[in-house]
């Protein structure tokens, strides 16, 4: 289950106004498909706004319950995620209210070296992203998806828009475009269904029209 883009939206500006503190990684799931783990692991000294990119080398995987930091799943995993216009204005709004919050909290603040924290600086439990992000859904009355179909939904968006299968494959830190095309294939092939149509109404329309 993927949403539209029109849903992603829906469910963004829901969550900006009811979950200001986790919207802007959600965000920067739904724009740039990183894993949970990979948005919570995500260091601060790899976000670089004034560039448009971070870099992917870092995650916070759970062993049971138990939070633990370690690299990408895969060599392919540890990557730069070029940002786009907006998600850049969404990350410095958020890094200026983040140092609110640190301003507020004073000595007792966890400076953690992360870059998507909670209000008190400690880091974001994945477990605890997936139930918000499960439970704003539901308030939402957005169809019921995964936290990690945002990733899925971003994909299919990008190929939607007509982004090369290389160019995704390595967003995604995918360690091939066969890993890609397999996981997306009924998405692709509904795309050509859509592309197909689209060509035979193109030319139909050329057709004389009969009485």
């Amino acid at each position: 289950m993927v949403w539209t883009d029109t849903q992603i939206v829906q469910f963004l500006d829901y969550a900006a106004e009811h979950a200001p503190d986790l919207y802007p990684m959600w965000h920067y799931m739904a724009y740039r498909g990183p894993r949970r783990g990979e948005a919570c692991g995500l260091r601060d000294s790899e976000v670089r706004l004034h560039r448009r990119e971070t870099t992917i080398n870092n995650q916070i995987a759970t062993h049971g319950y138990t939070p633990v930091q370690k690299p990408p799943k895969s060599r392919a995993g540890n990557r730069d995620l070029i940002l786009d216009a907006n998600t850049v204005k969404v990350l410095t709004a958020y890094k200026a209210r983040r140092a609110a919050w640190q301003l507020a909290a004073g000595s007792s603040w966890h400076d953690t070296g992360l870059f998507f924290v909670r209000p008190d600086g400690q880091p974001w439990h994945p477990n605890a992203v997936t139930q918000r992000f499960r439970k704003l859904v539901r308030k939402a009355g957005l169809p019921p998806i995964r936290l990690h179909d945002l990733r899925h939904s971003a994909a299919t968006v990008a190929l939607d828009a007509g982004v090369d299968i290389k160019v995704l494959a390595e967003q995604l830190g995918h360690s091939t475009t066969t890993l890609t095309r397999d996981t997306y294939q009924s998405v692709t092939k509904e795309l050509h269904r859509s592309a197909a149509d689209a060509v035979a109404n193109t030319i139909d329309r050329r057709r004389p029209k009969t009485a």
